[in-house]
């Protein structure tokens, strides 16, 4: 239930505001309640405040007042006791009372780089009306392609991958029941970090991400017959079921010109991204892939499962509570000595350190997506354990493909042979 603003009497304690911004991620509660604790401690009021930056830029913004026992009961929950959203500041003005009312001395905000760097703004328009405050964040996202240093996972990442694994597998224990082929799309707007943590741990034969195509340009047609490849390959070895994984990424890589043939418009959100959550890919791609199967003549029935919504808002597992718990500290840490404007970041020791922007930033002054390392031993094994057609199965492949090469997983991916 949301709180009464009317209901909040004006601070004269010193007070933290909490916002979260961007789509849910497994630990945001738990980043709340371990800032909550650590400030509440210190004699702080602790104050969240519903809908993110909408929430700022509103004239009767909703402030949840955050207490121990609060912070206490929502620690290790899924989803996040403060409501989201994806609002980005236009030309409304901004609600300076929220910070003078309360006696906010510090903005901790949770969300991705967008989020972050709309906090930087905010705090900077602040200072030009006298008011100053500080600002940290905490950087969120289930797609793990922010840029940390050593290469260190954004909390809820490995819970995502845990809960999509659950999933992974029942589905894997189904085609195997079922002597099906499912088409499972995951999330991972830019990186394919989801799909490929979650095909590897579950063993499926086939998995597709944007990574893959650094050497050749990514179609629709490329795509499929990666899968179809796969389904042959099984053929082959007289195993009739399995599971493709093809991450979502490969949408926002595309070329107008591919998406244009799935015949579907896709919608953007405020900050100019396409909203994939909006179709379902895993639709689209399998009714593809069940068209080629029946231009081939192979009979093999495909069914789409859509890796999505359901793993943002599912519990932590501890790895996650560790981490958010560790980053919730170092908010602490980091505002005590005086740091504002950064990211709160964590290395593999343990050790908080703050991370700037610009730390992340290209030489255009943005920041690129962390991707896989396709190159990384362990993704060149993963890959090598794949089953899809290579020249030595070609003669055998003629049974069901006119042209087995044109099926070769190195040949489609222009890769070395």
């Amino acid at each position: 239930m949301r709180d009464n603003p009317k209901q909040l009497k004006m601070s004269v304690k010193k007070t933290i505001l909490i916002i979260c911004g961007g789509g849910p991620a497994p630990g945001i509660n738990s980043v709340i309640s371990t800032v909550a604790k650590a400030f509440l401690k210190d004699g702080y009021r602790v104050l969240g405040l519903h809908e993110g930056f909408k929430g700022l830029f509103s004239e009767e913004p909703e402030i949840k007042e955050i207490d121990f026992a609060l912070a206490d009961t929502i620690f290790s929950r899924g989803g996040s006791t403060l409501i989201m959203s994806r609002f980005k500041p236009g030309t409304e003005k901004l609600n300076t009372k929220i910070f003078l009312d309360n006696n906010v001395k510090l903005l901790v905000s949770i969300g991705g780089d967008d989020t972050a760097s709309t906090a930087n703004r905010i705090t900077a328009y602040l200072q030009q009306e006298h008011i100053f405050i500080s600002n940290i964040h905490v950087p969120k996202t289930i797609d793990n392609d922010l840029p940390l240093p050593d290469r260190n996972p954004t909390f809820g990442f490995h819970s995502a991958k845990d809960e999509g694994v659950r999933i992974g597998n029942n589905i894997y224990e189904d085609a195997r029941t079922s002597q099906n082929w499912f088409v499972m799309s995951a999330m991972g707007r830019s990186a394919g970090h989801l799909a490929f943590g979650i095909a590897t741990s579950c063993h499926f034969p086939m998995m597709v991400i944007p990574e893959m195509f650094g050497n050749t340009n990514i179609t629709l047609e490329k795509v499929v017959r990666l899968v179809i490849s796969s389904i042959v390959k099984r053929k082959i070895e007289n195993i009739q079921y399995g599971v493709a994984m093809i991450s979502e990424g490969i949408f926002h890589i595309m070329p107008k010109s591919e998406l244009d043939k799935i015949g579907i418009e896709f919608t953007y959100d405020a900050h100019g991204h396409p909203e994939l959550g909006n179709v379902s890919k895993s639709h689209i791609l399998n009714m593809l892939v069940q068209n080629k199967l029946k231009e081939l003549e192979i009979d093999i029935k495909s069914r789409p499962v859509e890796l999505g919504y359901e793993l943002r808002c599912c519990r932590p597992i501890g790895f996650d509570l560790t981490l958010c718990t560790l980053l919730g500290i170092g908010v602490k840490k980091l505002f005590d000595e005086g740091k504002s404007g950064c990211l709160v970041s964590a290395n593999s020791k343990g050790e908080i350190t703050p991370l700037y922007l610009s730390d992340l930033e290209d030489e255009q002054g943005k920041i690129q997506p962390r991707l896989v390392d396709i190159d990384s031993e362990f993704s060149r094994l993963c890959f090598q354990n794949l089953h899809y057609l290579d020249e030595s199965d070609y003669e055998a492949a003629k049974k069901y493909l006119t042209n087995p090469s044109e099926y070769y997983f190195k040949k489609i991916l222009n890769e070395k042979l």
